[in-house]
């Protein structure tokens, strides 16, 4: 008979392992091979968080932005791709201008918005389960055997998907499974 005394405990295990940074070259090469997405925050942006009072999402000049850091470092991410042979299927972004503009600077196909699953919901703007559940579905939506999918959004939207924080310019790799479900393969950090 086992006793509470006897009893085997085991440690709780987190919701979503962390995978490794180590091996870069797997990381490109499968995301060379397509069925993945590449889940990315944005680039580095001008210093602070979230947005100044009263931001406009059609209005730049009233959000926090990227640096000029953030914009040569989504270009040289942009080459990268390229140069490491990922064909990009869809660019898809939030609508944020830090969010477009990292699409656009990376120049690996043509940038469309996915407001109901990569706006941000920071400070309360959104839906933070509305989100992450249009988010699931979108990716659930995706060929599994495509190119791969740039998704260019925000820390708490990638954040709420797979546990992890994510640094401005890092992409966490998406493994697409049959029946729409996906598994975190790696993570890329910001160049």
């Amino acid at each position: 008979m086992i006793t509470r005394r006897h009893a085997l405990v085991l440690p709780a295990l987190p919701l979503f392992a962390r995978p490794s940074r180590a091996d870069p070259d797997a990381l490109w090469a499968a995301l060379a091979g397509g069925g993945h997405v590449a889940l990315m925050r944005h680039a580095q942006t001008t210093p602070g968080t979230g947005d100044p009072p009263d931001f406009r999402l059609d209005d730049c000049a009233t959000q926090r932005n990227l640096s000029e850091e953030g914009r040569r470092s989504a270009a040289r991410l942009g080459a990268e791709f390229r140069r490491r042979g990922v064909r990009v299927g869809r660019v898809l972004s939030s609508e944020w201008c830090r969010c477009l503009d990292t699409g656009q600077a990376m120049d690996v196909g043509p940038v469309e918005t996915a407001p109901a699953a990569l706006n941000s919901f920071f400070g309360g703007q959104g839906d933070r389960e509305a989100s992450t559940a249009a988010l699931r579905s979108l990716i659930a939506g995706l060929p599994r055997d495509g190119a791969t999918v740039l998704m260019i959004t925000h820390q708490v939207n990638v954040t709420a998907l797979t546990g992890i924080f994510p640094a401005m310019g890092e992409i966490v790799a998406l493994r697409l499974e049959p029946g729409g479900a996906f598994r975190v393969a790696g993570r890329k950090p910001s160049p």
